[in-house]
């Protein structure tokens, strides 16, 4: 039996070594590709722009954020609302805002209205259609951004090669450890998609904070795959269209928009599988090298804790330790490139409850099909 048990904890301890050697390797790597996320700024652009915003039941949404849109400092720009079969005051507080803003177009879809497409991506296609300039910029109704340059900076960069440009959709600070944990998801998130893209393997976006040619988001749309789900069109795009050379991340701050993030855990989770319903569609080397990295974090920590209780801790200590400050490193870097510097003394929290989110909640979110887009 002491036999068996010792040979356990040697099988352990050495699968928990490869997991520390893989989150070394991931970190540093991203390192590397992201450099941080931190850019050089970027010029303006002068390119007429049409930005789309598809809202379904965002009356209060769009009477608090839609101002901002519509005072972009952008010289030629139209901003399309799509208010989707809306059965608030979204369409009277609509109306009200175009007796002040002449270049805003709101389109209205009954109800009872034929849809070619699933939930969203209807609404979508047409705002698409009737966006009168090549360059487009999306964003959702509960978005707010930084400030009013964000529509020139984040459409200064659609120049060929360039027609994709995935910027940074942040969330507003509140009180509580799940608005933490959603904001430095976030932001890891942003710096896991922004090394791919950077080394040349674009594999998702978010459609709070995304411009993109008119041109690449009709080809998307025409592609079987574009119907396959309801929402999904910000990852959709960059699976369908998103090369090597024509993907681009901002990061600057002037650059970002603002949510809310969700006030509870049952409302985030929902939210979460909406997002990551695409997941199954990115290419199989990126879901590989996805999975590898979330899995050997998840069972990295359930083995240490393992490992500590079976009286091995003095063999875990260095090689954690070592792992932790590279990591942790990586992330405060990019916190305060982002702007997140709050986050930096959460981010023992926010390790462990990843961990957590890899081992129990990811598998069930993933897998639960989402059927409506809101």
């Amino acid at each position: 039996m002491i036999l068996f048990l010792c040979l356990t904890m040697m099988v352990l301890f050495y699968i928990f070594s490869v997991c520390i050697v893989l989150q070394t390797l991931f970190a540093v790597w991203m390192l590397w590709a992201s450099g941080g996320t931190k850019q050089s700024l970027a010029a303006s652009s002068t390119e007429p722009l049409s930005i789309i915003i598809c809202a379904h039941n965002e009356a209060e949404q769009l009477k608090k954020n839609l101002p901002s849109v519509l005072q972009q400092s952008h010289p030629n720009f139209e901003v399309i609302v799509v208010n989707d079969a809306s059965d608030d005051e979204s369409a009277s507080i609509l109306q009200e805002f175009v007796v002040h803003y002449p270049h805003l177009v709101v389109i209205n879809i009954s109800p009872k209205q034929e849809r070619l497409l699933p939930g969203k991506k209807w609404a979508l296609s047409q705002g698409l259609a009737a966006a009168k300039n090549e360059h487009l910029l999306l964003c959702d109704a509960d978005c707010i951004p930084a400030s009013q340059h964000w529509a020139s900076m984040m459409s200064a960069s659609l120049q060929l090669p360039k027609q994709i440009v995935a910027g940074y959709g942040a969330y507003h600070r509140r009180r509580g450890m799940l608005n933490t944990f959603i904001r430095w998801e976030t932001m890891h998130t942003f710096l896991q998609y922004s090394s791919y893209t950077k080394v040349g393997w674009p594999y998702m976006a978010v459609g709070r904070n995304l411009a993109c040619a008119k041109s690449v988001l009709l080809s998307a749309q025409s592609h079987p795959m574009w119907s396959s789900m309801p929402s999904g069109d910000d990852d959709l795009l960059i699976r369908l269209e998103g090369r090597r050379n024509n993907v681009l991340v901002k990061a600057e701050p002037d650059s970002f928009t603002f949510s809310e993030a969700k006030p509870t855990f049952k409302d985030w989770l929902r939210q979460k599988q909406r997002h990551l319903s695409t997941g199954k569609l990115y290419k199989v080397h990126i879901q590989f090298l996805l999975s590898l990295y979330g899995f050997s974090h998840g069972l990295m920590w359930l083995l240490a804790i393992l490992i500590w209780i079976g009286g091995f801790g003095y063999l875990i200590s260095s090689m954690f330790m070592l792992r932790c400050m590279l990591v942790w490193c990586l992330w405060a870097i990019t916190a305060d490139n982002l702007k997140e510097k709050k986050l930096i003394l959460y981010l023992p929290f926010c390790d462990i409850a990843w961990a957590f989110y890899n081992l129990i909640l990811s598998p069930y979110i993933f897998y639960k099909t989402k059927k409506q887009w809101t």
